[in-house]
């Protein structure tokens, strides 16, 4: 018995050290991994209406388009933050709305955003309103889209457990029903 003990602990001397250690996360310089080779998150519903509310607090705010973009591009989603980088560098560059919002309207996701900014410099409309009325429809599709994931979730999982399930009501619900009549019938000489 003692033998199976000093086995395990000899194991454990070697996996242990292996593992990387608590202490030196805590009390060791932090490296990121730039080397990460996974794709990058693609944004939500959610997140892209977090992008477009801190972009309409900046606008209320008092900051011009580009200096907000450029202020949100750094916390915004990677997809979303390159063409509001773009977009916040091409209009401090004194680029005309059309072409400073073609990489917004380039993502199908934020297109209502390139509309409603080049519509808003055309006319000199306010545009924090509107893109925070956009941000609350982006809320309600991702709270439909839950939604309609989760009954759809309900409707799959109906199958398997029938299949599960039905063998099991036939034959403890239904043929000893079927051979209680039968035996009735058939003994009471009905037919």
């Amino acid at each position: 018995m003692s033998w199976l003990a000093l086995a395990c602990v000899a194991g454990a001397m070697v996996i242990v050290p292996a593992l990387p250690s608590s202490l030196g996360r805590v009390s060791g310089p932090h490296v990121e991994d730039t080397n990460s080779t996974g794709p990058e998150p693609d944004s939500d519903d959610h997140s892209a209406a977090a992008v477009l509310d801190l972009l309409a607090a900046c606008l209320r705010g008092g900051l011009p388009a580009g200096i907000a973009a450029a202020a949100v591009a750094g916390v915004a989603p990677p997809s979303i933050g390159k063409a509001l980088k773009t977009t916040s560098d091409l209009l401090v560059l004194g680029a005309d709305a059309h072409t400073a919002w073609a990489p917004i309207a380039a993502d199908p996701e934020m297109e209502p955003l390139a509309r409603m900014a080049r519509r808003s410099a055309r006319s000199g409309s306010s545009l924090a309103d509107g893109i925070a009325e956009l941000a609350r429809q982006k809320r309600v599709h991702a709270e439909d889209a839950a939604a309609a994931a989760a009954e759809r979730a309900g409707v799959l999982i109906s199958g398997p457990l029938g299949l599960c399930f039905l063998p099991a009501f036939v034959c403890l619900g239904i043929v000893p029903v079927v051979a209680g009549l039968a035996g009735s019938v058939l003994g009471g000489g009905l037919l």
